[in-house]
């Protein structure tokens, strides 16, 4: 599994890590790099409340932590 990691801040307040999870068969580290800004975008058009500080991309252990 491939994360794209997006921490986000409220606009007062505090900031949160979210992980959107990508199955390895679909999108590799490489995708995830190239197209996260792209992705990162997307996601805080959803949730205008929030704020993007910062994205990367991680491989997913299964116990979900950082490999």
């Amino acid at each position: 599994m491939i994360e794209l990691i997006i921490t986000a801040c409220l606009l007062v307040g505090s900031c949160q890590e979210v992980r959107l999870t990508y199955d390895a068969h679909d999108v590799s580290l490489m995708t995830c790099t190239m197209f996260g800004q792209m992705e990162a975008a997307r996601w805080q058009r959803q949730h205008q409340e929030w704020r993007v500080r910062r994205w990367r991309c991680d491989v997913a252990r299964s116990d979900g932590l950082r490999a």
